[in-house]
C-alpha cells in the first residue's frame, strides 16, 4: 500500500502505511483474539487460507482435516491487517511463532487435522524474507530448548476467505469460550533485531540459492523449480551480501549460483540455471551421498537386494505415505501396499500424477521402469502379476520416505 501523506499548514503527517498477512497457529479464535490486542494491528479476521478449493465452508474443512486424497485442505487462518507505522513486520511474526508451538505439524494440542497446522501466508517479498529470517533464528531456539523442526508452512497468500460470522470476534462474544495456549515458552532476545539483509548458517544440511536483481535466469529457476520444492532439505534464496558466517569456497560470479552447504561449509556449487532433473540429481548426491545404495537406485538404474533392510523396516510400518527422498513428492499411499512376498514393496498403484512410466529392454528382458515424475529417480518396475489381475509397483525401498499419515504437511 502506498504511503499516504497529508499536508496541514508546514507540517507532514503520515497516515497510515497498511500491510496484510495469514496466520495459522491452531484454532483460530485464539489467534485472533491474540493479534487484534497488539498495538498497530487495524483489523484481525478469522477464515481460511492455504487450500486449492474455491469458499470453504467450517463443515468442509473439518471434514477435510485428515487429509483425504487429492485434497490440499485450507487451516483455520487469521488475516491481520496493520499500520507498518505503529507495528513491524518482524515485531508480528516474531509474535506469530512464540505464540503456538511451530514443529507439531498438523495439530496443535489436542486439535489434530491438517486445518491446525501452522502457516504463515505472506502478501509482499519482505514478509517473506522476515518470515523465513525469524524461522531460522527461532529453530535455533527451539533446538536448544529440545524441540524438534518446525514444520510451518510458508508460502504466498493465493487468497482469503473469511469465515462465518459466528466465529468473527468468538472470544469477544464467549468470554469464556475454547482458548487454550500452546506456546512452547521459548521468546526471541528482546534486544536483537532481526534483519532480512543477514542470514547465517543453520546446522545441517541446507540449500541456498544466490540470486540478482533482474535476473531472468534466476525467474526461470523460480518458476521452474524452486518454487515447487517439497524437499526436506531447507532451501533459501538470498543476494550475496545477505549471507553472513558461511564458509564458501566458490566466487559467485553469475547467478543463479546454487550451494549445497552443511554446517556452513560448502559441500557443492553450481553457477547458471539448472533444470529440474539436474537439480535433483544434485540433491540427490548432497542427501544421499553419491557412493551410496539410495543413490545408485535413483540414478544409476541400480536394484535393492531382496529383503533388504529398508525393505525390512518398512514392511512395519503404520498408516500414512511414502515419499520421494530426493524431491519429497508423496508417491505411494500404504492403503495401496500389499505384500507380494517378493523381497521388495509392492503397491497397486502409484499417487496419480507422481510418477511416470517407461519401456525397459535393459539385461534381455522386456519390462516397465517407474520413475519420479519430478526428480527422475529411478523407483523400480511396474508387473500385470498382482492379485486380482492388478499391477504390482515392485519398488525399491532405498528411495523412498516413510510419513505416518498425521504428519503429512499439506
Amino acid at each position: 500500500m502506498k504511503t499516504i501523506l497529508l499536508l496541514l499548514g508546514l507540517g507532514i503527517m503520515l497516515i497510515a502505511k497498511t500491510q496484510t498477512i495469514v496466520f495459522s497457529a491452531g484454532c483460530f479464535w485464539g489467534v485472533e483474539k491474540h493479534f487484534e490486542q497488539i498495538d498497530g494491528v487495524r483489523k484481525a479476521t478469522s477464515g481460511y487460507a492455504g487450500g486449492d478449493y474455491d469458499n470453504p465452508t467450517y463443515e468442509r474443512v473439518l471434514m477435510n482435516r485428515h487429509a483425504p486424497k487429492g485434497v490440499i485442505n485450507h487451516a483455520e487462518s487469521v488475516e491481520v491487517v496493520y499500520d507498518e507505522n505503529k507495528v513491524s513486520t518482524e515485531v508480528l511474526i516474531k509474535s506469530f511463532w512464540e505464540m503456538h508451538d511451530p514443529t507439531q505439524g498438523n495439530r496443535q494440542g489436542n486439535d489434530i487435522g491438517n486445518n491446525y497446522r501452522s502457516a504463515i501466508y505472506y502478501t509482499t517479498p519482505e514478509q517473506m524474507q522476515i518470515a523465513l529470517s525469524t524461522k531460522r533464528v527461532y529453530q535455533k531456539l527451539l533446538s536448544k530448548a529440545g524441540f524438534g523442526k518446525i514444520t510451518t508452512e510458508i508460502k504466498p497468500l493465493k487468497k482469503f476467505y473469511p469465515a462465518e460470522a459466528y466465529h468473527q470476534n468468538y472470544l469477544k462474544k464467549n468470554p469464556f469460550g475454547y482458548c487454550p495456549n500452546h506456546a512452547t515458552g521459548v521468546k526471541f532476545d528482546k534486544n536483537q533485531k532481526i534483519t532480512t539483509a543477514t542470514i547465517a548458517p543453520l546446522d545441517g544440511k541446507e540449500i541456498v540459492v544466490i540470486e540478482a536483481e533482474h535476473c531472468r535466469f534466476c525467474e526461470k529457476f523460480k518458476k521452474n523449480v524452486t518454487d515447487h520444492y517439497n524437499g526436506t532439505i531447507p532451501l533459501i534464496t538470498a543476494h550475496q551480501d545477505a549471507l553472513k558466517g558461511f564458509k564458501l569456497k566458490t566466487k559467485i560470479e553469475g547467478t543463479p549460483t546454487i550451494i549445497f552447504i552443511e554446517d556452513g561449509k560448502e559441500v557443492e556449487a553450481y553457477t547458471g540455471y539448472m533444470d529440474e532433473k539436474s537439480f535433483y540429481k544434485a540433491v540427490g548426491a548432497f542427501k544421499l551421498g553419491k557412493n551410496s545404495e539410495g543413490y545408485d537406485v535413483a540414478f544409476h538404474q541400480k536394484t535393492d537386494g531382496r529383503f533388504c533392510k529398508k525393505y525390512e523396516e518398512f514392511k512395519h510400518t503404520g498408516d500414512g505415505v511414502f515419499r520421494d527422498k530426493v524431491s519429497g513428492d508423496i508417491l505411494f499411499d500404504t492403503r495401496d501396499r500389499f505384500n507380494s512376498g517378493s523381497g521388495w514393496l509392492s503397491f497397486f498403484k502409484a499417487v496419480e500424477g507422481a510418477t511416470i512410466q517407461k519401456e525397459d529392454n535393459s539385461f534381455g528382458m522386456h519390462r516397465v521402469e517407474v520413475i519420479a515424475k519430478k526428480s527422475g529417480a529411478h523407483l523400480g518396475h511396474v508387473f500385470n502379476d498382482a492379485p486380482g489381475g492388478r499391477q504390482r509397483f515392485c519398488i525399491n525401498a532405498t528411495v523412498l520416505e516413510f510419513v505416518p499419515r498425521d504428519k503429512i504437511k499439506k
